[in-house]
């Protein structure tokens, strides 16, 4: 919208001091045209916007032009403008109104917090695209106007209707009832109901999206927290469900714990390792778990794992047998 887009436009140069139109421009990812009118708009209005010529020139506003938020300390100041780094509002639709809304929040600082706040942020980094070995986290791929029309049915209490596909199955519409969106690790679920089931449906299977003008069926409060808790916990119960015996080293505990959906019973060994007793989603799961940390953990129980690693391990070593010979054409 215009309006919005014009306070974006005053913020940008209360921000960077002075902006030629091609910077606006792809600020406000519009065309210079537009930022010409809008600033020609921004004139007219009586705000002291002025055009600098030359190499170095571009817009700016007459100095002392802002507007102030006070009342915060410190450490509220920094939380404001550290949250605004955070990505999970792209899973719902909403990177652009984030980076909106906290470029208001910084210009409207009293100078001395907005400059120390800023600084300290940089040095404050959140969820980044890859860990310590490179692994690019991905966020999940919603086209925004389908994830809009979710959020709108969510906060307005509408009923939904989703073209949605499920894993295996051939993508259909249904019509839920919305209550509330999660997201976990750059992927965003809609947590929903269906002639009165609890439902979970990731969004980047949703197709298509189209809120309906009846009202949902869903309690006035939730606690969402506790909502998508229970879900986990009716998830991670589900399935062929195996309990594994393993003894690992110290040292890898963490990383074979993680993957697990569950510790029954855990003691230290004469030779320094640990006894775990864990349960693995199904099967295939408990081989890919236990084949990552390697050497570090055996598998005791069942026979049946036992032997699918030791399959894999001879297949493994077959492949390369031929290891230092010449396998040139």
């Amino acid at each position: 919208m215009r309006a919005d887009r014009l306070i974006s436009l005053v913020l940008l140069l209360r921000r960077h001091g002075r902006l030629s139109a091609t910077a606006l421009a792809r600020e406000l990812e519009v065309s210079t045209r537009t930022v010409l009118r809008d600033v020609e708009a921004l004139s007219a209005a009586g705000v002291p916007v002025y055009a600098e010529r030359g190499r170095h020139g571009g817009f700016a506003l007459l100095p002392g032009f802002q507007t102030r938020l006070t009342g915060l300390n410190h450490d509220e100041t920094l939380a404001l403008v550290v949250a605004g780094s955070r990505r999970g509002a792209q899973a719902f639709g909403l990177g652009p109104a984030l980076a909106s809304a906290m470029l208001k929040v910084v210009d409207a600082l009293p100078e001395s917090q907005r400059d120390t706040a800023v600084d300290v942020a940089e040095r404050l980094l959140i969820d980044p695209e890859t860990d310590l070995l490179s692994r690019r986290v991905v966020p999940d791929e919603v086209p925004h106007s389908t994830v809009a029309e979710i959020r709108r049915a969510v906060c307005a209490g509408h009923k939904l209707r989703i073209h949605y596909a499920a894993t295996g199955q051939v993508p259909r519409w249904r019509t839920v009832d919305p209550i509330g969106l999660v997201t976990v690790r750059e992927q965003g679920y809609l947590l929903a109901t269906k002639s009165g089931e609890d439902r979970t449906y990731r969004l980047s299977r949703v197709l298509a999206a189209e809120q309906l003008p009846e009202p949902a069926q869903r309690p006035d409060r939730v606690d969402l927290d506790r909502a998508w808790r229970e879900r986990s916990t009716r998830f991670r119960a589900g399935g062929d469900q195996v309990a594994v015996r393993v003894r690992v080293h110290p040292s890898r505990r963490e990383d074979l714990v993680t993957t697990a959906l569950a510790v029954h019973a855990e003691e230290p060994t004469p030779d320094g390792h640990l006894l775990l007793t864990l349960t693995f989603q199904d099967p295939r799961h408990a081989e890919w778990a236990l084949w990552q940390v390697g050497t570090s953990a055996e598998a005791l129980e069942p026979q049946w794992l036992r032997a699918a690693l030791h399959n894999r391990a001879i297949t493994l070593a077959n492949r390369y047998s031929t290891c230092g010979e010449d396998t040139g054409a």
